[in-house]
């Protein structure tokens, strides 16, 4: 698996709802709107960093300067010693997180029909019902974060919502990013009342026909741990990478203890 494709697809998406500035050693993400929302506000390093001091001391102070938390998305660990000891010399906090990705088999699962379930895509009329859901899920990150986030993803012309209602009862949603020839699943959300009706395979089923009338060559999802992945992998998503990445951040929670 190509990793710089993974990349590419992410930083895409990252673009969507944060400004981008692009360095001698990475990329800056920053978004004031944002401050609490992390892959909003993050130095993200791909490749082995040589001056670990000189780029430490510009994320610090670009972030503090915008009172926001220094924090940095790290890859190629094996590489990043020099990074990761000057990290901790300034007393920044650490975790490493192994992320699954998945693509579809391009194959529509075949499920039975629920006559309770409709699925329509979200508009003016029915946001506030989505963002309900989304923001009910503490591994999102809260209403207040989402709140924010939805907004800026509805009004992005990459994105598309949709929301499900079980027996006339908004209960679960999800959306696509396109880039390109490519999509991403994200944002696929239940909630807790309405789990263990088979509402996932309902609302998964209906965006791989979604995806398939657009001619979208490869449908991905990156699901946050590995029993997310198995629930995809039962509707034709093959997991075809494990991402590990270093998440080094100068205060707050980490990713783990919010997702926990």
């Amino acid at each position: 698996m190509n990793m710089q494709t993974i990349h590419m697809l992410d930083i895409a998406y990252c673009e969507t709802f944060t400004r981008r500035i692009d360095t001698s050693w990475g990329i800056l993400f920053c978004n004031e709107n944002q401050p609490d929302y992390y892959d909003a506000n993050h130095a993200r390093i791909m490749t082995a960093c040589d001056n670990s001091h000189e780029v430490a001391e510009e994320v610090i102070n670009f972030f503090q300067s915008k009172n926001i938390v220094p924090r940095f998305y790290i890859y190629d660990l094996e590489n990043q010693q020099n990074l990761l000891t000057e990290l901790k010399s300034r007393n920044f906090k650490y975790e490493e997180l192994i992320s699954p990705v998945q693509l579809w088999d391009n194959n529509i699962i075949s499920i039975p029909t629920d006559p309770m379930v409709k699925i329509e895509k979200v508009t003016k009329e029915n946001y506030r019902e989505a963002i309900e859901i989304e923001g009910s899920i503490k591994e999102f990150g809260g209403l207040e974060v989402m709140e924010k986030v939805f907004e800026e993803q509805f009004n992005h012309p990459a994105f598309t919502h949709y929301l499900l209602r079980y027996d006339g009862v908004a209960c679960s949603t999800a959306c696509i990013f396109v880039d390109g020839n490519q999509a991403r699943m994200e944002s696929v959300a239940t909630l807790e009342a309405f789990r263990g009706k088979g509402l996932i395979g309902q609302i998964i089923h209906y965006i791989q026909q979604e995806v398939t009338k657009k001619r979208i060559e490869k449908l991905w999802v990156f699901p946050i741990n590995e029993a997310i992945e198995k629930v995809y992998q039962k509707y034709g998503f093959e997991t075809v990478h494990k991402a590990v990445a270093g998440h080094a951040f100068l205060s707050g929670k980490s990713i783990k203890e919010i997702q926990s």
